[in-house]
């Protein structure tokens, strides 16, 4: 069975883009929020990342160049490497601490940020009926030029309720 996901609007939460009270510490990071609708009927969360996967949105390279099918991020030699498998299921206590811990690592962010951030994740991850995070790629399947892998998140979230999957990338430059 072929599982279709139709993309919807999403967002871009630059940190720059938001007052610090020190130079720098908004450590270049954004968060790339990706939304789908997913089917009513049935289907597994497995059938769900493999679909994901395979969308040409999931391609985008995330830095601000577009679809690239060659791309740093998501080209060829890495999505090889990228399968629903390559994913581990995790709880939203786990999540939440991942994207604080992520997002706090400079200290706290403003308080505009933060509620962009709520708005965008956390109440998207709140709630998630499950959550997949991209894990275990590791050296050989180095996929940034720039070094960023242990700041590089990716968590998938399945909402059956609202029938949406959310793809938040959380990074930096």
């Amino acid at each position: 069975m072929s599982t279709t996901l139709v993309h919807e609007p999403g967002a871009f939460v630059n940190f720059r883009h938001f007052a610090f009270a020190e130079p720098y510490a908004h450590g270049f990071r954004w968060l790339d929020v990706k939304r789908f609708r997913i089917p009513s009927e049935g289907v597994s969360d497995r059938d769900l990342l493999a679909a994901l996967i395979a969308h040409e949105q999931f391609r985008d390279d995330y830095a601000g160049g577009g679809v690239e099918p060659e791309g740093t991020r998501h080209g060829e030699y890495w999505l090889r490497c990228v399968t629903p498998e390559a994913y581990e299921q995790i709880d939203r206590e786990r999540a939440t601490r991942l994207l604080d811990t992520w997002a706090e690592q400079y200290g706290p962010v403003p308080r505009p940020l933060a509620e962009a951030l709520r708005r965008e994740a956390y109440d998207a991850l709140a709630t998630a009926d499950s959550v997949h995070h991209l894990n275990g790629l590791g050296e050989d399947e180095y996929h940034d030029w720039a070094s960023v892998h242990g700041e590089f998140h990716e968590l998938v979230l399945v909402d059956r309720a609202a029938g949406r999957l959310t793809l938040l990338v959380a990074a930096d430059d």
